[in-house]
């Protein structure tokens, strides 16, 4: 948001304190604490914000050993969840990343930016209403899908598309990113592999031993079809996201100079891994997304848990993807979508996110003056 609205002051919020600038990020202040000093603007600047619980927040904002604890304590226990949820993060929102007027001062604009809900359906009544009101009050909403899209349309709330805001990475700080890739970690994988590599991801729930068994199967055959290494990084290391372990375990199914663990955990150096390979693989959406903004191929993948439930990054492909560049697939189908893939056009890549660029600027454009002042 400070890069495509200069100019303007941001303070960051969030749910708890964090100083997430070592991690290339900024200092969070939780909203909570803000008291009677009630912000007069606040922008929800994008993510599946819609659907998360109050037990899904709590729990992914705790270090590893404390969630763990507290997973076992609570996870069969929805009641006393709920109640140490809202103990934990200082408010009573069911959906506690959306918040509504109340929090503002009174008169304040309040602005929901390409946010995401795919898992409307399965959310709790009180839950949706709770969303709903609170979206009904804002001076502005856009969604980043058509499954939200449309399963909010027919709560008789009725918002236009708008592409997540990190399709604006490449546009917003190429330069950064190219500086990032050309020293430090980023360099060392580039060194490790001088004919190329894919960035690889993969969330915690493709840790067992079945799902590992066929993920290394596939990426040995994609590796040696291709000459490319792979480079295994951490899309984020909150509980629920990925795990260094799964990966470890994975290259020891993998021939000696396959694949490299990529460590750093920082927002650039990440978006500079991507940006530097042949194409991205994994199950996070906004590695996905940052691949696109750089016009790369991308393979997305399926948890093998996921059965019918919607998923976010399959939403956001069909939603704004050319049919020919591979949405989601399943572990057993990586070799054929990569190949697929990395055999696209380079020019229907670079087109495909300057189009998405285009859109998310005119989407911009429609409330950036309610921020600004300026019409």
């Amino acid at each position: 948001m400070a890069a495509l609205l200069p100019g303007q002051t941001f303070v960051f919020a969030g749910l708890v304190e964090r100083d997430l600038e070592a991690f290339g990020g900024h200092r969070v202040k939780p909203l909570a604490a803000w008291g009677d000093a009630r912000p007069v603007q606040l922008i929800h600047a994008g993510g599946e914000l819609l659907t998360c619980t109050a037990w899904q927040a709590a729990v992914m904002v705790l270090a590893p050993d404390e969630a763990e604890r507290a997973i076992a304590r609570y996870d069969a226990d929805p009641v006393a969840a709920a109640e140490w949820a809202a103990h934990q993060l200082g408010t009573s929102r069911t959906a506690p990343y959306v918040a509504g007027r109340e929090v503002l001062a009174p008169g304040g604009t309040l602005i929901f930016n390409a946010v995401g809900g795919v898992d409307w359906p399965n959310l709790p009544a009180a839950q949706r209403d709770e969303v709903k009101t609170a979206l009904s009050q804002a001076d502005w909403v856009s969604v980043r899908d058509h499954l939200t899209q449309a399963a909010l349309r027919a709560e008789g709330l009725d918002f236009p598309l708008c592409p997540d805001p990190a399709v604006m990475v490449a546009e917003c700080f190429g330069g950064l990113i190219e500086e990032r890739g050309l020293q430090g970690a980023v360099q060392a994988m580039r060194d490790a592999f001088p004919r190329g590599y894919l960035a690889c991801q993969f969330s915690a729930d493709f840790g067992d031993d079945a799902t590992l068994e066929v993920l290394a199967q596939a990426l040995s055959r994609v590796a040696a079809g291709t000459s490319l290494g792979l480079a295994f990084y951490r899309a984020g290391a909150a509980p629920w996201h990925d795990d260094a372990k799964l990966y470890e375990k994975l290259q020891r199914r993998l021939l000696p100079g396959t694949a490299c663990l990529f460590e750093s955990l920082n927002l650039w150096d990440i978006c500079a891994l991507i940006a530097a390979s042949q194409g991205a693989v994994g199950s996070s959406l906004h590695g996905r997304i940052v691949a696109l903004a750089h016009g790369l191929p991308r393979v997305s993948l399926i948890p093998p848990q996921q059965g019918a439930r919607p998923l976010k990054t399959a939403a956001f492909a069909e939603t704004w993807e050319p049919d020919t560049i591979p949405r989601s697939v399943t572990v057993d189908e990586i070799e054929r979508a990569v190949m697929q893939a990395l055999a696209l056009p380079e020019r229907l890549l670079r087109e495909n996110a300057a189009q998405l660029r285009t859109h998310y600027q005119h989407s911009l454009a429609r409330w950036a003056g309610m921020v600004t002042g300026i019409p």
